[in-house]
């Protein structure tokens, strides 16, 4: 989770370690508690300001802080509606904070408001964040059309911009245009023993995080050595650990802040944090394509281009995946400038999702997350799904070699070994 440096009033958490053992200071019930209660003093406060454009960015921080405990108050409401009438006014940043937090927060409140922005805007993506709010709510011939030919007139000339590119693929999909076996999401069964397979990503390490579309439902992690092999567990099963792609607002993968992009990342080592979200545990770093070099992503030391291009990306998949458009999402996500996607733990208090399908499970800002349990009366930590994932990791060959997140069906249920199970080489 990349975390917002504006986030000044939370406590920052204090990590401790005593004989191998984590502990998190603030996981303690009573600070919990002071933490949440400061959170929404925070919110009050800055939202209590005037807005203009010095104090745009305390704004953007308590839009943030609503969507992190999902908080909303009536006199919120009011200011809201306010902060849209004079949007035009406001900067790009905070025009994308405030979409952001609708979409989270009020995904039905503000159609006719959206509508207005989305009509005004020469922003891409400002544009494609209005347009995922409409989608969101109605995916009608009517609203797919009234989308596609404002994007036809205002973005006619950017053809080379990623986000418009991601929101088109988009609208074909919602529109049914897309057809035939490579091209169709849901028939991705047809071909998901190819990447499974071991002569895909040979003599690479490879976690495969499978998710359903509706993101509200945990993932599950899976993972293979550098021979194809994939790690068990004690009872001689497939190993595996849920795993959550969500991001808290949960927008779409090539949207800042979105849910993790489908496609491959590059491993790139182990790392700790010391934020208030991700905790101590041991993360997984990954790079999506343009945050780093061809070479290393590729791992081809013969590859004398510096400069990307989606055939880079292409050559590295199956056959059967090379047409297969869902995988690109994180190609064309980081080319539109997404980065800092990791797999990590959380100390995050699951309790502000407790009413969600994803509970305990914690959302992030686009990261994929494990679940992790620490004791409210000493900080300990209890549960760590992320420390058996490392391990798993680390018994396969080490994290150097690819993490790929693969949407399975539109099945409203979390996504189990025995869906996985079949399609695995025997």
């Amino acid at each position: 989770m990349k975390i917002k440096l504006l986030f000044t009033f939370l406590i920052l958490l204090s990590f401790t370690q005593t004989h191998g053992q984590l502990f998190v200071k603030d996981a303690i019930k009573e600070n919990r508690q002071k933490e949440y209660s400061n959170i929404i003093k925070g919110i009050t406060k800055n939202l209590s300001l005037p807005l203009n454009d010095s104090t745009e960015e305390l704004w953007q921080d308590a839009f943030w802080s609503m969507e992190l405990v999902q908080y909303k108050a009536p006199w919120i409401t009011s200011t809201i509606n306010n902060t849209f009438d004079s949007i035009e006014k406001r900067s790009l940043q905070f025009q994308r904070s405030l979409l952001e937090l609708v979409y989270s927060n009020y995904p039905k409140q503000y159609i006719p408001q959206v509508n207005k922005v989305i009509a005004a805007t020469n922003d891409a993506k400002v544009f494609a964040m209005g347009s995922e709010y409409l989608l969101n709510n109605d995916a009608s011939k009517k609203t797919v059309s009234t989308i596609t030919n404002l994007l036809s007139k205002k973005f006619i000339a950017d053809t080379g911009n990623a986000t418009i590119k991601m929101l088109n693929q988009r609208l074909s999909y919602v529109s049914g245009c897309l057809s035939g076996k490579n091209n169709d999401r849901y028939c991705i069964k047809n071909i998901l023993a190819d990447i499974l397979n071991k002569k895909a990503f040979s003599n690479s390490v490879v976690v495969y995080s499978f998710q359903r579309k509706n993101r509200n439902y945990p993932g599950l992690a899976i993972v293979r050595n550098r021979d194809g092999n994939f790690i068990k567990d004690e009872t001689g099963n497939t190993f595996s650990v849920p795993q959550l792609a969500r991001s808290i607002p949960n927008l779409p993968g090539y949207l800042s802040n979105g849910n993790t992009p489908e496609g491959v990342f590059r491993m790139d080592g182990f790392d700790t944090s010391k934020s208030n979200f991700i905790g101590p545990t041991t993360n997984i770093q990954l790079t999506m394509p343009y945050e780093n070099t061809i070479i290393h992503f590729t791992k081809d030391s013969t590859i004398a281009d510096s400069v990307w291009n989606e055939n880079y990306y292409r050559n590295i998949l199956p056959e059967s995946w090379k047409n297969y458009l869902p995988v690109y999402q994180s190609y064309y996500a980081s080319k539109a400038g997404r980065t800092e996607i990791i797999a990590h733990g959380t100390t995050v208090n699951p309790e502000y999702y407790k009413n969600e399908t994803y509970y305990p499970l914690t959302p992030t800002q686009g990261c994929l997350c494990t679940k992790e349990t620490w004791s409210e009366q000493t900080g300990e930590r209890l549960i760590s799904n992320q420390q058996k994932l490392v391990d798993a990791v680390q018994q396969a060959g080490g994290p150097d070699g690819y993490l790929i997140v693969i949407e399975l069906d539109d099945e409203q249920r979390p996504v189990y070994i025995e869906d996985i199970n079949t399609y695995l080489p025997k």
